[in-house]
C-alpha cells in the first residue's frame, strides 16, 4: 500500500469512526475541510491525465436528471398512495443507474467493466479495506442495537442492498469514473460527492440534510478511488448505513412482498452485468484467434 493510499484510507476509516462523536453537521464540516486539506498536499494527490469527453458528460447529465426525476415521481408524486406507480418509477430509477451505465460503457464507447468498477481487478486490497470501513462503521451504528422482528427489517435490508448496488454503480464507478477521465480525480470526488448529495431530493429530503450527505459523499467517493472497485462500498459499507438509517427513522415500513420487486430489480441488473461480461469474454477471445493468426501469417 503507498503512502497515498495508507493516508486516504485511514481518512475515510477516521471519517466513519468520527459519526458518533460529534454533531452530524460538525462532523461534515470537519470532514469537508480534511478532505480539502489533504487534497492540497500534491503528493496526496492521484497523477492522472485528463481529457474533457463532451459524449460522456452529456450521458451522464442526461442520466442524472432522468434518475432524479423517477426518484422523484415515485417518492413525492405516487408516495404510498398509488404503491405500484411508487414501486415502479423506484425500480425504473435503479435499473437506469445499473444497465444504462453497462449499455453505454461497454456497447456504446466500448470500455470494459473495469470502467465501471465492475471486476476482480484489486480485489484482495479491495476486500480488505472494505471490511475494515464496513467494521468502522458498524461500531457506530449497530454496536449493542437489537435488531427489532424479522418483518421489520429484512425487507429493509433487501432494498439497502439493491439501492446500494445502484449508488456504487452509478454514483462511484459511472459519475465519479467519467468525472475523472475528463477532470481528474480531485474534481472528481468533489463533483460525484455534491452529485450525490443532490439526488437525495429525488426522496423528498431537504437543503438542512445536503451538507450531510456531501459529506458522507466524500467518504465514499475516497474509498472508492482507493482501488476503483465497487465491492470496497458495496455489499457492506454504503447498505450497512443505509440499512441503518431507515431501521431507526422508523418512516419506511416494507411487507414481505417487497422482496420480491427488489429481488426482481436485482436479478435485471445482475443479468445486464453478465451479459456484458460474456461480450468481453467473446471480444477478448476473438481479439487473441485474430493476433494468433496474424503471428502465425507472418511466421509463413
Amino acid at each position: 500500500m503507498s503512502t497515498r493510499t495508507l493516508v486516504w484510507f485511514l481518512f475515510c476509516v477516521l471519517a466513519l469512526l468520527g459519526l458518533d462523536l460529534v454533531d452530524l453537521q460538525v462532523w461534515a464540516s470537519v470532514v469537508v475541510l480534511a478532505a480539502l486539506v489533504l487534497a492540497g498536499v500534491p503528493a496526496l494527490r492521484p497523477h492522472a491525465s485528463a481529457r474533457v469527453d463532451r459524449t460522456d458528460l452529456v450521458v451522464l447529465a442526461a442520466m442524472y436528471v432522468t434518475v432524479v426525476l423517477l426518484f422523484r415521481l415515485a417518492f413525492q408524486v405516487f408516495t404510498t398512495d398509488n404503491v405500484l406507480g411508487l414501486f415502479l418509477c423506484f425500480a425504473a430509477g435503479l435499473l437506469l443507474g445499473v444497465v444504462g451505465p453497462v449499455v453505454y460503457s461497454v456497447w456504446g464507447r466500448h470500455r470494459p467493466l473495469r470502467s465501471l468498477g465492475l471486476g476482480a481487478h484489486e480485489l484482495r486490497p479491495t476486500l480488505a479495506m472494505g471490511v475494515v470501513l464496513a467494521a468502522a462503521q458498524f461500531l457506530v451504528t449497530f454496536q449493542g442495537y437489537t435488531l427489532p422482528a424479522p418483518a421489520k427489517w429484512v425487507p429493509l435490508l433487501g432494498m439497502s442492498l439493491v439501492v446500494g448496488l445502484f449508488e456504487a454503480v452509478f454514483f462511484r464507478g459511472f459519475v465519479q469514473g467519467r468525472l475523472e477521465a475528463s477532470f481528474g480525480a480531485v474534481p472528481a470526488v468533489a463533483g460525484a460527492a455534491v452529485l450525490y448529495a443532490l439526488y437525495h431530493v429525488g426522496y423528498g429530503m431537504g437543503v438542512s440534510e445536503m451538507w450531510f450527505l456531501l459529506a458522507l459523499g466524500v467518504v465514499y467517493a475516497v474509498a472508492f478511488r482507493l482501488t476503483t472497485n465497487v465491492l470496497i462500498v458495496w455489499p457492506l459499507l454504503t447498505p450497512m448505513g443505509a440499512f441503518f438509517n431507515n431501521l431507526t427513522g422508523g418512516d419506511i415500513d416494507l411487507p414481505w412482498a417487497s422482496l420480491l420487486g427488489f429481488a426482481d430489480v436485482a436479478m435485471l441488473m445482475a443479468a445486464a452485468i453478465w451479459v456484458a461480461h460474456r461480450r468481453e469474454r467473446k471480444n477478448h477471445t476473438r481479439a487473441q484467434a485474430s493476433h494468433e493468426v496474424a503471428e502465425a501469417s507472418h511466421v509463413t
